[in-house]
């Protein structure tokens, strides 16, 4: 990268090797020992600019952009967080270009917003070695299943790019509160983002969001209940959870949009925390081109969980 600008801001001009990082892990680098919730403020308040022009955290640099980069100042009596706990995690598949492991769920995939370290900065304090640790895609914090974690640069932006031309398939499996009356079921919806009044972060369905897809598939039912697989061919921020919610089928144990006083009951009944498991991969090889396909078997929570439902027994997934 080639710096340019002057003392009080710099502008990085975006080289092929930069390319493809989202805007709020390019700042991280940059502005090293800056809280990731400082970054996001300073790319809200549009202090950071890309080519002049205000974008989102998720935004991913392109080759030429430009990146207003602010002056920060940072109190030299603030505490330094505490280094991450060096953690592995179940490894599903490893070579020299990725890394595929199987994600605990209560585990963060990064840290911020009140988590100090999430899986990749355990993985990185694991592997002190490894000279490049990024995450392909994320998973939420209460979602357990498969995570892609690339080795190289180039692995990086080859699984980015088979992701926004939707040549990664990625099945979920997930549990909703009702009777789910259709065998399979393709839902479009728009979604937009926005941050509640004590600043958390929710989706909600509207007309003005970007457009999420999934289809959802019968894979049994248990009494008051189905269990479905979902394959998205989006990847939005809660989309399974967000589209089942407005149908009226929310996910069981859902704590942001889910039913919460039956949320109180499950807990009692043993379900802890979200029926939301992400199950399979599939997806060409960065390197070689070849297709892996990857699965997941349900947590042993989840997995006891619907052994113990009790009621009608599970029939076949037929309508």
């Amino acid at each position: 990268m080639n710096e340019l600008g002057n003392a009080r801001a710099r502008v990085v001009a975006i080289d092929e090797a930069s390319a493809g990082q989202r805007v709020d892990n390019f700042l991280l680098r940059e502005l090293k020992g800056v809280p990731r919730s400082h970054v996001y403020r300073l790319v809200r308040s549009g202090e950071v600019r890309v080519n002049s022009r205000r974008v989102d955290v998720t935004y991913r640099l392109q080759s030429g952009d430009r990146v207003r980069v602010p002056p920060v100042r940072t109190a030299a009596a603030a505490p330094r967080p505490a280094p991450a706990r060096p953690v592995e995690f179940p490894v599903v598949l490893e070579d020299d270009a990725l890394l595929v492991i199987d994600k605990p769920a209560g585990v963060a995939v990064h840290g911020g917003s009140g988590v100090s370290a999430g899986v990749i900065e355990q993985l990185r304090a694991a592997r002190p070695a490894a000279r490049f640790l990024e995450l392909v895609h994320r998973l939420d914090r209460d979602t357990s299943g498969l995570l892609i974690v690339a080795k190289k640069r180039p692995a990086l932006l080859a699984m980015h790019r088979a992701l926004r031309e939707g040549a990664v398939d990625k099945r979920y499996l997930v549990l909703v509160k009702g009777r789910w009356t259709r065998a399979a079921r393709d839902v479009a919806l728009p979604l937009r983002r926005y941050l509640t009044a004590a600043g958390e972060r929710r989706v909600s369905v509207n007309a003005a969001g970007q457009a999420s897809r999934t289809r959802f598939e019968l894979e049994r039912r248990l009494d008051g209940f189905s269990l479905l697989a979902a394959t998205i061919e989006t990847g939005r921020t809660h989309q399974i959870r967000v589209q089942l919610a407005h149908l009226g089928f929310p996910v069981a144990g859902d704590d942001k949009y889910g039913d919460f006083e039956l949320n109180r009951t499950l807990a009692r009944r043993g379900l802890r925390r979200m029926f939301l498991h992400a199950e399979r991969l599939s997806f060409a090889h960065p390197r070689t081109g070849e297709r892996v396909t990857l699965a997941a078997p349900l947590p042993d929570d989840l997995r006891g969980f619907l052994d113990a439902l009790q009621g009608a027994p599970a029939d076949a997934a037929a309508v």
